[in-house]
């Protein structure tokens, strides 16, 4: 049997017009119908990594109105695969969990209540503290007599969610202000 090309371009036609018009004319019923559309219809896509461990889990973190309404593993993520463990999984509690702090803490030596400070108090006073050690614990010449230009008072530990310039970038800050002890969490 052999088919014109007329024809099989109407039954084409006809069967896409019918697979179009198929949920206004075939209401789903039932279970089907309950199903809701996709909470990530609609949203944006974003790929991240996981900041939880040394391993750098690929995510991809869907928005919709500046709101983060759904994570998932990366399924183009060479690391994970699409695959996430049980703190990747968690990952969305980060943002939305009501109990994130937003303001800083801070809690006075000998005080039993925290108090909220601001944010430009809080870095200022940190940097002044960070000094103050530094400048107290320097050391300059060993016992030997070598010039060292150390500090043993002060520690650094990367983390996984850095990249490569932000680790370049505090392990120049440390290493300028004579720390010694400087390591990254996937040494650990």
């Amino acid at each position: 049997m052999s088919i014109s090309r007329r024809t099989f371009l109407k039954v084409l036609g006809s069967g896409l017009a019918a697979t179009g018009l198929t949920e206004i004319i075939c209401k789903r019923s039932g279970w089907a119908a309950q199903i809701p559309p996709a909470k990530i219809k609609d949203a944006s896509a974003t790929t991240s990594i996981c900041p939880f461990c040394g391993v750098g889990c690929g995510l991809v973190a869907h928005t919709k109105g500046g709101k983060l309404i759904n994570v998932e593993g990366d399924p183009d993520h060479p690391i994970n695969q699409g695959a996430l463990c049980s703190k990747g999984q968690a990952v969305m509690e980060v943002v939305t969990s009501p109990r994130r702090l937003k303001k800083v803490q801070y809690r006075a030596p000998g005080s039993d209540k925290w108090e909220e400070k601001d944010l430009d108090w809080a870095m200022k006073t940190l940097a002044q503290r960070v000094k103050a050690t530094r400048d107290a614990a320097f050391v300059t010449k060993s016992p030997a007599g070598v010039t060292v230009n150390r500090t043993e008072a002060l520690a650094s530990i990367g983390g996984a969610a850095l990249n490569n310039e932000e680790c370049y970038l505090i392990s120049k800050l440390m290493r300028a202000l004579g720390v010694v002890y400087l390591e990254h969490q996937a040494r650990l």
